[in-house]
């Protein structure tokens, strides 16, 4: 990794022209996104596309590191995801830079501490048990449409003290919100987006109304909260909440995806986990790293700035892929395989690092080992029934999943 001012980098920025991927090209499959990037990794670490209007891409694990961390010479405020698709306000803590941002995620931090999470801990375990015992007896099923799509939801219900219905409505319109911005609908984007924001309103409509703790509710604890003195924006306050909602549902459905693929298809690995539950979270946080689903996050240049040799003009876009930096062989030696206790696997960025991290991590894995635990002892096997289907741009991973389960 090589950080510069212009003017001791390249002269001109000739490859700004260059098409080296292309993020939409259709087709994908479980490696092909993989394949591609090993390839570009070692020649251009910092790789250009022209879809979307022109991007950059950190593909390289130092290079995604150095852009997350370096908040003098990149902004979350401009634009933070490639497409571009935030029309409809400034949503905290995402789009906004430190020090502003701080208000909002020392509120947020506070709902994941550890002793929320084992609060949390049985409600989660019962979603899962009741959505997985069906899929189990039925044997055929599409984990990613009967699992995986709806046990993000319904425990996001619980976290935010919400009716399912309305968790439910959340889930459906995010789904179809992302599948518009995948194909670049921005009438549609604002529509769905439109509708998110009215449904978190009328979350923060009924916390205003009614009898909520700030210390249990993060809703109520937005609008007690304070800044310089004052109480946060009303608009803030909505764009926070409308951020908080979707969030933590794409991201959990497709990784959950992506485990059973994998799981599928290493019977080895299975077996042993069945009968290892103590590995369980170990292996989550090999999956992370293997199959990180995020690869259209982005920051902007604030100014002329050189990123390992490469010029980034100011106001450029750069993604930033976890998927491909997760697997850098520089960092993480047989990159492409699952490692079983990696000695370095803390080292993974799955949930990025520094200002912007992702503060749901300790929610997300509590998730991912709850599945674990509870698929792999309620059968004695799963196998493919199907090739998957993948997301595109801007997530990497699942949308459906076929598998055979046999029933312990």
């Amino acid at each position: 990794m090589t950080r510069q001012h212009p003017e001791s980098g390249p002269e001109g920025d000739d490859r700004r022209a260059a098409h080296d991927f292309d993020p939409v090209r259709p087709g994908e499959t479980f490696t092909s996104a993989h394949e591609e990037f090993a390839q570009l990794r070692p020649r251009c670490p910092i790789a250009r596309s022209q879809e979307y209007g022109g991007f950059w891409a950190a593909l390289g694990y130092d290079e995604v590191l150095s852009v997350i961390t370096d908040i003098e010479h990149f902004t979350t405020s401009k634009q933070n995801a490639i497409p571009k698709f935030a029309f409809t306000g400034v949503r905290p803590p995402l789009h906004l830079d430190p020090p502003e941002h701080l208000a909002y995620r020392r509120v947020i931090n506070a709902f994941f501490t550890p002793p929320k999470m084992r609060a949390m801990e049985p409600k989660a375990r019962a979603v899962a048990v009741d959505l997985l015992d069906p899929l189990i007896d039925a044997r055929w099923v599409d984990v990613c449409k009967q699992y995986a799509h709806k046990f993000p939801a319904a425990v996001f219900a619980h976290f935010f003290n919400l009716d399912v219905a309305v968790s439910a409505e959340i889930k459906d319109v995010s789904g179809e919100y992302v599948d518009a911005i995948q194909v670049l609908n921005h009438e549609v984007v604002i529509r769905l987006s439109r509708r998110l924001y009215e449904i978190a309103q009328g979350i923060i409509d009924d916390r205003r109304a009614g009898d909520y703790d700030p210390d249990d509710d993060l809703t109520a604890a937005l609008l007690a909260a304070e800044y310089q003195g004052a109480p946060l924006p009303e608009a803030m306050v909505l764009g926070c909440v409308r951020q908080l909602i979707v969030t933590g549902m794409v991201a959990p459905s497709v990784f959950t995806g992506n485990m059973f693929v994998h799981l599928s298809r290493d019977t080895d690995l299975q077996d042993r986990l069945r009968a290892e539950p103590q590995l369980i979270p170990a292996a989550i946080e090999e999956f992370l790293r293997l199959y990180s689903p995020y690869r259209g996050m982005a920051r902007t240049a604030r100014e002329d700035v050189v990123l390992s040799g490469q010029l980034i003009r100011k106001d450029d876009p750069i993604a930033l892929v976890y998927t491909s930096a997760n697997r850098d062989e520089r960092v993480f030696p047989d990159g492409d395989n699952f490692v079983l206790h990696r000695p370095n696997i803390a080292q993974h960025i799955s949930f990025g690092r520094g200002t912007h991290s992702c503060p749901g991590a300790p929610l997300a894995r509590m998730m991912m080992r709850i599945t674990l635990e509870e698929a792999l002892a309620r059968s004695t096997a799963f196998r493919p029934a199907g090739e998957p289907e993948m997301a595109i741009w801007a997530e990497w991973g699942t949308r459906s999943v076929p598998l055979d389960f046999v029933r312990a």
